[in-house]
């Protein structure tokens, strides 16, 4: 096909409901060996601190129909990213940059003065994209995250203030 017949994926963000949850899992489940399932994602979504927003399509011409989700908690000064997912075609194109945006607006307006986040010290494009929107190192669970062929791996804690 040639490139000016192509059109690129429109992808606006939506707040996470239940009807999203089954491509939210799917998406969960092609980035963390680990994923969560619909019914876990319901079960935090329904607890009144936690909040998501979905990156989907806005033309149907594109599959897969959802680009990434995020899911985050804000209790009094306090929010933290719960999960960030970016799907496999959308990774390094600004959908991570757009749900954690979207997510530290949320937290800003329930009230939270600063946001938490937890990543794999290996996931290098996570971590640069979190140090470019603000969020330094503030800790370090050494093998915290356990991987599929029995390695465990270091989490560092980040941290923005959203003020």
């Amino acid at each position: 096909m040639l490139p000016f017949f192509r059109r690129s994926p429109e992808i606006e963000l939506f707040p996470l409901g239940d009807e999203h949850l089954g491509l939210a899992a799917d998406l969960h489940r092609q980035r963390f060996s680990h994923a969560w399932s619909a019914g876990e994602l319901r079960k935090l979504l329904g607890q009144a601190p936690v909040f998501g927003h979905i990156a989907r399509h806005v033309n149907r011409i594109v599959s897969p129909p959802a680009a990434g989700f995020v899911l985050a908690r804000s209790v009094e000064e306090e929010a933290e990213i719960l999960t960030i997912c970016v799907g496999p075609d959308y990774a390094r194109n600004g959908v991570g940059w757009r749900l954690m945006v979207a997510a530290m607006q949320e937290a800003r307006m329930r009230g939270a003065a600063y946001m938490l986040l937890e990543v794999d010290a290996q996931n290098q494009a996570a971590i640069g994209l979190y140090r470019k929107l603000g969020f330094h190192e503030v800790g370090r669970r050494k093998a915290y995250y356990a991987h599929d062929d029995g390695s465990r791996s270091t989490a560092l804690v980040m941290r923005r203030d959203l003020g």
